[in-house]
């Protein structure tokens, strides 16, 4: 199977066309952008709508009693249960993603295999579990707290358009298994820290039973970890034939 290393046709460099460099430049600068504060303009009108511009979003009131008699607990003790409930929605989100990123990366294996010192679809199928498992765990803490798991909070937005170039990295048809093992990395790299975080939280609040629970979401997700920076690094090796 032919390799991205592999040489090809590429000519997006402008030293495939030595003749047309100095043509190419003179027109970038006589018909590009006039203005040579162009740049600073943009800063100054991205910086007036950051100014004026409302919150991604808000959190909602609680969904149950439970979640009243909760919040207003926690209100009287001066700590502010939304924060929690906001990341909890945003791993929510990023372990649904997380679930359809395993499944992508499973057709990507069936069509195409692995290679030495890769993953194996029993491997790959295993952490396609652990997310769903994990979506599972936050979805029913959601509920544990009197909250709506339905509720698109506001660090699940930013998650979910966050993500979406990871998305498309491993559903293009023209991506191989290992490219699309880069997009994984990052994505485990990001739910390694969003677990640590949601630990220290619900320490911070005195949710002990969801606190235990977290870390062995993120023991689970440290092997993720180890095993996906494993497989690359085999990769790059047998691809530079060392």
């Amino acid at each position: 199977m032919k390799q991205p290393t592999d040489m090809g046709m590429n000519r997006t460099g402008i030293g495939m066309a030595p003749r047309m460099k100095e043509g190419m430049i003179k027109n970038a600068e006589q018909f590009g952008a006039g203005d040579v504060n162009g740049a600073a303009h943009l800063a100054d009108v991205r910086a007036d709508y950051d100014k004026s511009s409302p919150p991604i979003g808000s959190m909602p009131p609680p969904s149950s009693a439970k979640g009243v008699l909760k919040s207003g607990m926690q209100m009287l003790q001066g700590k502010k249960p939304t924060v929690l409930l906001n990341k909890l929605g945003e791993r929510l989100a990023f372990e649904r993603s997380g679930t359809r990123l395993y499944e992508a990366l499973l057709t990507k294996f069936d069509a195409e295999g692995s290679w030495d010192g890769g993953p194996t679809r029993e491997q790959l199928k295993d952490f396609h579990d652990d997310e769903w498992r994990h979506f599972e765990m936050v979805h029913e803490a959601l509920e544990s707290l009197g909250s709506d798991p339905t509720t698109m909070t506001p660090a699940a937005d930013v998650a979910g358009v966050a993500s979406e170039g990871l998305v498309k990295v491993i559903t293009d048809p023209r991506s191989s298994l290992a490219e699309s093992m880069e997009a994984i990395l990052i994505a485990e790299l990001a739910d390694h820290d969003g677990w640590e975080m949601l630990i220290g939280l619900t320490d911070i609040l005195g949710q002990d039973e969801l606190t235990s629970r977290f870390k062995g979401a993120l023991k689970e997700e440290d092997e993720h970890l180890h095993w996906v920076r494993q497989w690359l690094s085999n990769y790059v090796t047998e691809q530079a034939g060392a």
